[in-house]
Formats: C-alpha cells, sequence, structure tokens
C-alpha cells in the first residue's frame, strides 16, 4: 500500500464496507492497520457491531442494492465525513456503500485501493467495474483474479 506515504501521520485510513463478507475481509487487514489511525464505514448490523466493537464507526444505510434513496444518503454521508476528517486513503472491498466515498475521495485527490473479493473468480463484481474509473489502486486475492483485472496487483488471500 505504497500509495500511503508521505501522507500526514494525522490523518486516519477510511475503510469501506458492507458487513459480512466484505467487512471480514477488510478487519483480516489488521495487522497491516492495527498501528495506524483508522475509521470504518460500514451497516448497522449484529456481526459488524460485534467485529468493529472496540473501533470508529460511522453507520451507512442500507440496503444499497438497487436503493437509490440510501445511494444519495450515503453519497451525502461521504461528502460530510471527507470535508470533516482528515483521510489518508479510502480502503474497500465493496459492495454499493463503497461507490460514493471512492469516487469523491478520488476527486478530492485522496488515494483510494480497492479489494476485490476473494470469491469473484470469473466475472467482475459490479462496484468494481463502477468504482474502477476512480482507483488509485486495484488488489486481488488470486491470480486467477487477474484475467479480470490485468492492472491489478495480487496481494494473495485476506481470509
Amino acid at each position: 500500500m505504497t500509495q500511503l506515504a508521505g501522507v500526514s501521520p494525522h490523518a486516519e485510513i477510511l475503510f469501506v464496507a458492507s458487513s459480512g463478507g466484505h467487512l471480514a475481509q477488510l478487519f483480516a487487514l489488521r495487522s497491516w492497520y492495527h498501528t495506524r489511525s483508522r475509521f470504518w464505514i460500514t451497516f448497522d448490523t449484529p456481526d459488524a457491531c460485534s467485529l468493529l466493537r472496540e473501533e470508529t464507526v460511522i453507520w451507512a444505510h442500507h440496503p444499497t442494492t438497487r436503493n437509490i434513496k440510501n445511494l444519495l444518503r450515503n453519497t451525502v454521508l461521504a461528502i460530510r465525513t471527507l470535508r470533516r476528517r482528515q483521510v489518508a486513503a479510502v480502503v474497500t472491498t465493496g459492495a454499493g456503500v463503497a461507490v460514493p466515498f471512492v469516487a469523491l475521495a478520488r476527486l478530492r485527490g485522496i488515494p483510494t485501493i480497492y479489494i476485490e473479493v476473494s470469491d469473484r473468480l470469473d466475472t467482475r463484481t459490479l462496484t468494481a467495474r463502477l468504482c474502477r474509473p476512480f482507483l488509485s489502486a486495484m488488489l486481488v486475492q488470486s491470480e486467477e483474479q487477474r484475467a479480470l483485472y490485468p492492472e491489478a496487483t495480487v496481494v494473495g488471500q485476506l481470509l
């Protein structure tokens, strides 16, 4: 994650993910982020509350699938969050909640890193396709996924 070189030590990493498997895959990076200042955007669900009980979390609006109202609400949340906090980078595994945060962060010059979920081997996720124009780095978890994303860096399995 060399995109973070030279970033202010006061800036925070913003992790954005839907709850469930997307969140679990980001949480698996804890050996990398445990000494860094960070906060999370995810859904207020039992698994997220349990997993992130000792973390700083801002709850996003869900469901996001085919829900324009929550897309707009999460876009407003992204605008407010990126204005109020000093964000060093946005790191996400998706899904839909990530789109407004990635797009707006990149437009503000904040590095954006997308990690494709490990179970997607034959087709690109919709979120990855929507976020791709706004990404600083695309990461995948297996060589098989490089066929879908030739420009991606393979980082290995997170879980």
